[in-house]
């Protein structure tokens, strides 16, 4: 099972000033936080795409470039791309480039956003949120697997007649599915024979395992090779030496961003009952010691069968230093005591 670290750009707000961390101080911590990520043996890293004020990251394509020069081994995708607000042809030829600088690490996660300020920003129209999905990820296919001249009829893109796609990545990238529990997703992905990563980001977990089943068995009777499948959670997740001391320290920073978050959807206010119901074995938090991350990622593993699994590590802006430990833990403990006790 493969296991990175996922991060939106989340940036620190400055109470006393009344302002976010800047965004130029914080993709330079990203950049060496990926590069000792690559060191230390994770296997891969993505990064989201927002457009507010609270977010360093708006072009998950940039960052992963960046990334591609400063590592070696680690795999780059994004997490995820709001396809429904981007151009297909514009996103191959970003990751293609991508794959060319990083020698073949580049993937692709698509998405059709939780957060919508993409869509008045770019002009698109929010009654036609799945439409314009549906038809954009067609289009990325289409030219991931067509190496030569493509004619491709669209309505909310124009339309293609024998145009080429240049940079070509040398294979065709992985193009994962990103969902955050709709039946819809799953389905598309199962049919499409795509990889599929689920949010876990809150309730209990094993309430997701018809899904997990549902796309397994969807994936079958759509024909594809089992052998072939990619399965991977994201969830938040934090790592420290002490891990109630961490997860001490670490709540008020993550209930601040819950409830920026929360105020915009109508949620509650987040709550520390919430938290440690969370990071219990049973929760969706992986915000503890190396021993209770472990196990946790064990646990959920056997419940879904999962190829992949994916700490989201940075909501609410943890301090640099803080997350460069998280990162050497997750790589030097976390990572090898689980793929040891998956050989067993």
């Amino acid at each position: 099972m493969e296991i990175g670290i996922s991060m939106f750009g989340d940036l620190k707000f400055d109470k006393q000033n009344n302002s976010y961390q800047s965004s130029t101080q914080h993709i330079n911590e990203i950049i060496e936080e990926v590069k000792l990520m690559d060191e230390v043996g994770l296997d891969v890293f993505g990064i989201g795409e927002h457009h507010r004020k609270d977010y360093a990251v708006s072009t998950p394509d940039i960052i992963l470039a960046g990334a591609a020069t400063v590592t070696k081994n680690i795999k780059l995708t994004s997490a995820v791309t709001v396809l429904s607000s981007n151009d297909p042809v514009r996103v191959y030829q970003s990751f293609s480039t991508i794959d060319a600088m990083s020698n073949g690490r580049a993937e692709i996660t698509v998405g059709r956003g939780s957060f919508i300020e993409s869509f008045p920003l770019f002009g698109y129209d929010l009654n036609d949120y799945n439409e314009l999905f549906t038809e954009k990820l067609n289009l990325l296919l289409n030219i991931n697997a067509i190496d030569g001249p493509l004619t491709w009829t669209g309505k909310h893109r124009a339309s293609l007649k024998e145009q080429q796609v240049f940079p070509r990545s040398e294979q065709p990238m992985d193009v994962w599915i990103a969902a955050g529990g709709t039946p819809e997703s799953v389905l598309r992905a199962a049919k499409l024979g795509l990889p599929l990563v689920f949010a876990i980001i809150g309730g209990m977990p094993e309430q997701y395992k018809p899904f997990f089943d549902y796309y397994k068995q969807e994936y079958i009777n759509a024909g594809h090779d089992i052998s072939k499948m990619q399965i991977a959670t994201h969830s938040h997740g934090l790592v420290g030496v002490d891990g109630n001391a961490l997860a001490k320290d670490y709540f008020p920073v993550y209930k601040e961003q819950m409830d920026r978050i929360g105020a915009s959807r109508g949620w509650q206010p987040y709550t520390y009952e919430q938290y440690e119901g969370g990071r219990s074995r049973d929760g969706a938090l992986f915000i503890g010691d190396v021993d209770q991350v472990v196990d946790k990622i064990l646990y959920h593993q056997e419940m879904f069968g999962l190829t992949r699994w994916l700490m989201h590590s940075d909501l609410g802006a943890p301090d640099h230093l803080t997350q460069m430990k998280n990162i050497e833990l997750l790589g030097t403990k976390i990572a090898p005591a689980v793929k040891k006790a998956l050989r067993k």
